[in-house]
């Protein structure tokens, strides 16, 4: 009797502090639309992180949990969610300007007493501060650095991966988790089924994958914003996989929770996937529309009566146009143009690199009419494969996506397509006439 006493009472102050020393938190900042967003980002983050924690920590006996009822995969979900305040909101309410390494030891130090004070709920074996380690790694700081960045609005390219980095965790890994879970499923399903017909899946699985990361990478890169709605792009983005379809993030989203539901064997977590195409084509649609045509007027109506919600056209809607400059003087370079052209890309002219209106070039450059775009090399070629159709532009978003991108141009470069000086015609011209005079 006393130890199923002692052990209700730790499982409902591990929840119950926590969430008052959050909400005193928060009563006391009144935080801002943007410091409430990162604080809830912090939250979002250790979600899937801490769950992931606790299947290592099974996996190599950090610790246990002995407890009965509210379980998740073997952790009370009372303690999880208070672990979730505790390394998520608290630290970035309390602590909002102290130094990231100061907060991270303080946090360190309460957990490294709470730990061995939550017996006997936690079990913890010979080699905890391992596990507590590694939490500190995948948990603590990651969800603190993406709440700084936010809340101060630095580091674009970081803070919007760890944002897609937290969003997959919780809709392909916690979701799934608390479906099964509740359903009386198991994960069992994919293991069993043979190893080809897994690997083909997640092949297939690869092409809304895609799609979904190179419509963050154009957030971030042509409209200078994220996804979330405290934090938009601040130009409207209808250029790469947006000139196709004008949700490609909802749409990825939704068929890789069907995809994953099924190869996971839960028809309740493929469901899932259903539920966010009626969420995206009813409220999201609504609320974002309505957003978008406020921001952005005629160019957002032009633009939505040129491509579909979800539905990706063949060939590309563009309202701007763009160069691709190509060296005359280099045959393979030349092979490739000739083919580019024969496909009759959609709002893209070939131009001879030596007429290059402002500066010589090193290698094949691609630049928008507006001047919001440049990219070379690789990045250019893949560029220049959106301007072609549906096919081609999945081709060009994988080569753009970052390590690919660097490691393609890498063999590149290795068979001879390396980097050489491309002299401006006008810039020769004038060379030579200064020689003579």
């Amino acid at each position: 009797m006393n130890f199923h006493a002692n052990a209700s009472l730790i499982r409902a102050l591990g929840l119950l502090v926590p969430f008052v020393v959050a909400l005193g938190l928060w009563v006391w900042r009144k935080p801002a639309r943007r410091p409430a967003a990162a604080a809830l980002l912090a939250c979002a983050w250790n979600l899937p992180a801490l769950l992931f924690v606790q299947l290592l920590a099974i996996r190599f006996g950090w610790w246990r949990f002995e407890a009965r009822g509210g379980l998740l995969w073997g952790m009370p979900v009372d303690l999880y969610l208070g672990w979730v305040l505790l390394w998520g909101a608290i630290p970035l309410l309390a602590f909002p300007y102290v130094r990231f390494a100061l907060m991270a030891a303080i946090m360190l130090g309460v957990d490294l007493w709470l730990m061995p004070a939550c017996r006997p709920v936690l079990q913890l074996g010979e080699r905890w501060l391992v596990g507590e380690g590694v939490a500190l790694v995948l948990c603590l700081v990651p969800a603190q650095l993406l709440a700084r960045w936010t809340l101060r609005e630095r580091h674009l390219a970081w803070r919007a991966t760890l944002q897609m980095l937290a969003f997959g965790g919780l809709m392909f890994g916690l979701l799934p988790a608390v479906i099964i879970e509740q359903t009386g499923g198991s994960p069992s399903a994919f293991f069993q089924r043979p190893a080809w017909r897994n690997s083909l899946a997640l092949q297939l699985l690869a092409v809304p994958a895609v799609l979904g990361l190179s419509a963050l990478q154009e957030f971030v890169t042509r409209g200078r914003g994220t996804p979330l709605p405290y934090d938009p792009p601040q130009r409207l983005v209808t250029s790469g996989v947006y000139a196709y379809v004008a949700n490609p993030m909802q749409l990825a989203t939704c068929l890789l929770l069907v995809g994953w539901g099924a190869l996971l064997g839960s028809m309740w977590a493929a469901c899932a996937g259903v539920m966010c195409v009626v969420y995206g084509a009813g409220l999201a649609a609504w609320d974002e529309g309505g957003d978008l045509k406020k921001r952005f007027g005629k160019d957002w109506l032009d633009y939505r009566r040129g491509v579909r919600l979800w539905w990706p056209r063949w060939r590309p809607y563009y309202n701007t146009g763009a160069r691709l400059y190509v060296a005359e003087t280099c045959g393979m370079c030349g092979e490739v143009a000739r083919w580019l052209g024969a496909l009759c890309p959609v709002a893209l002219v070939i131009v001879a690199a030596e007429d290059h209106p402002a500066r010589d070039l090193r290698r094949m450059t691609y630049e928008t009419d507006d001047g919001r775009t440049c990219a070379e090399g690789v990045a250019a070629l893949a560029r220049a494969l959106e301007h072609l159709n549906f096919g081609w532009a999945l081709i060009g978003c994988v080569m753009r996506l970052p390590l690919v991108r660097e490691f393609v141009q890498l063999l590149v470069d290795a068979a001879g397509g390396g980097p050489r000086l491309i002299r401006r015609r006008a810039a020769v011209t004038c060379s030579v006439a200064r020689s003579r005079d």
